[in-house]
């Protein structure tokens, strides 16, 4: 049998989104990750096109976790030829089933208002994958347990580390013939509110570690005092604090610190609204997995008692209506789509909004523009200026930032035949391949799109 690996990079390679990477062997062909790409339409574009391998030959899909930029893209894989198991940690499928179907929803949505406006260049728009397509998928859906080593052949086997990020995130050790090939996901940060710590690889063959934060140092911010500044200003010009939070982890860590906040007497009793159905069942999911977070029962209920959560469209127009001040929290986190449109729609050109964009904002979406100064945004085929104060808490982001994945390689005892650096914009990648190269003066490399790297073990 020949020794021989050929990686395959079809996503999340020289960008962030995406994560796609195919390893073949003579024994099994894995992928890890199955992500839609995000932000420019360039890379949106891209989404559309089927992968440039033999989908069919790909025998198992290993999932880091459930963000839509890891899983968006099973159901295309699936109406490609892919038959096999998609395995996961058990929060990890409970979120990836989640997003796929919120997702199949919104793609639903879109195509039908995007043809009965008559906005699309398309005729007629189609949704990127259907409902019914996202519930198929589920059925190819196998729960892994963390922490054990797992065969798929002879010589291949693999194992889920506990990575913190978002409930049921890992990163994936393969063993291929006795080596070690290590994908990092996305790798969660010290001393967060809702997770434990991210375990450490201990041994690394080749590594393909994330570099989301790779240029920079997250600021040294006092979230509580910035959130309490925020919403006494909202309250005093009698205004509404928008919030395009992420469905997952972002949302039920503004619901806790609010919560706190409250419960310390530094903020009065504001009106919190959650205006996120994906967001309400990764409330669930927290609820059945208690192992995989820091928050007791009784602190999960009081937070959740706290808060209004939205259940219905009808809903959301009563709260825009709503005159009283008040923080509305809605998806979607880099404003690309959701619910916060419909607010932002009728209340980014009043001086008294102030939006919150909390977490990274990918190039090309609507939340990097606001947050590099536009005087007008468009969704919905139409511009809408921006008089709303826009502000920024990056320490709320849940990657790890420069010093935290330097930190998470720092249990490495062997010196890795060659890093790989993904997830990341090109400064990013750039600062952080030297960063590693003088910290540590290892192999690093920063493969681009669709390149194809044969390793002989």
């Amino acid at each position: 049998m020949e020794n021989f690996v050929r990686l395959n990079f079809l996503g999340a390679s020289g960008v962030v989104t995406g994560s796609k990477f195919l390893i073949e062997t003579s024994e099994q062909n894995i992928l890890i990750d199955c992500g839609m790409f995000q932000g420019l339409k360039e890379l949106r574009e891209l989404n559309w096109s089927d992968l440039p391998v033999k989908v069919e030959a790909i025998d198992v899909v290993l999932l880091t976790h459930g963000h839509l930029d890891h899983v968006g893209y099973l159901p295309r894989l699936i109406k490609q030829g892919f038959t096999g198991k998609i395995i996961g940690t058990a929060p990890t499928l409970a979120i990836a089933e989640i997003i796929l179907i919120d997702s199949a929803k919104i793609h639903e949505e879109d195509a039908e208002k995007a043809n009965k406006e008559k906005y699309s260049q398309h005729d007629p728009a189609l949704p990127f994958y259907t409902k019914f397509e996202a519930e198929e998928t589920v059925k190819q859906f196998q729960v892994e347990m963390p922490d054990k080593w797992i065969p798929l052949s002879e010589h291949i086997s693999y194992r889920f580390q506990y990575n913190g990020h978002i409930i049921g995130a890992t990163f994936i050790e393969l063993d291929i013939n006795g080596k070690r090939f290590v994908f990092s996901g996305d790798i969660g940060r010290q001393n967060d509110y809702l997770l434990d710590d991210p375990k450490k690889p201990e041994w690394a063959d080749y590594l393909f570690i994330e570099s989301t934060y790779g240029n920079k140092l997250h600021p040294n911010e006092d979230v509580e005092d910035i959130l309490s500044q925020l919403i006494k200003e909202t309250i005093h010009n009698k205004g509404n604090l928008i919030i395009p939070s992420f469905a997952v982890e972002r949302l039920q860590t503004l619901m806790y610190l609010l919560w706190k906040l409250y419960k310390k007497n530094k903020i009065p009793n504001i009106p919190i609204f959650i205006d996120s159905p994906m967001g309400n069942n990764v409330l669930e999911v927290f609820k059945r997995f208690p192992k995989w977070h820091k928050l007791s029962d009784s602190d999960y209920n009081a937070m959740c008692d706290h808060i209004n959560i939205i259940e219905s469209y009808k809903e959301t127009w009563e709260t825009i209506d709503d005159k009283r001040s008040k923080i509305v929290i809605a998806g979607s986190g880099m404003v690309t789509g959701g619910r916060v449109l419909t607010y932002l729609q009728q209340l980014i050109d009043e001086p008294t909004t102030t939006v919150l964009l909390v977490g990274f904002q990918a190039e090309g979406t609507r939340g990097r523009l606001l947050q590099e100064g536009a005087h007008e945004i468009r969704f919905f085929g139409k511009y809408y200026p921006v008089k709303a104060k826009i502000t920024s808490l990056e320490s709320l982001s849940a990657h790890a930032d420069q010093n935290d994945l330097l930190n998470w390689m720092s249990n490495i005892k062997n010196i890795p035949e060659k890093v790989f650096l993904i997830h990341g914009e090109p400064t990013a990648l750039d600062a952080f391949r030297v960063k590693i190269k003088d910290t540590f003066n290892w192999n690093v490399a920063i493969p681009k799109l669709t390149d194809v790297e044969k390793l002989l073990l």
